[in-house]
């Protein structure tokens, strides 16, 4: 599985953070979020799942 965070429909929620925190990383400058490595391990793919389905801004993809 790999995810991607779409940094303009990104606002810095953090939620994806709080749910995953080993899949994303959040800016020091604007809070917005990143995939800490595009590809996600298999002991992170639902809580990676869980954090798209949480976005308020459906910024969160993944692709299996």
């Amino acid at each position: 599985m790999k995810v991607r965070v779409d940094q303009q429909r990104c606002q810095g929620h953090t939620l994806c953070a709080m749910i995953a925190p080993q899949s994303f990383e959040l800016s020091d400058i604007d809070g917005h979020s990143s995939p800490v490595g595009e590809a996600v391990p298999p002991d992170q793919q639902d809580r990676v799942r869980e954090a798209v389905h949480s976005c308020p801004e459906r910024a969160i993809s993944i692709a299996e």
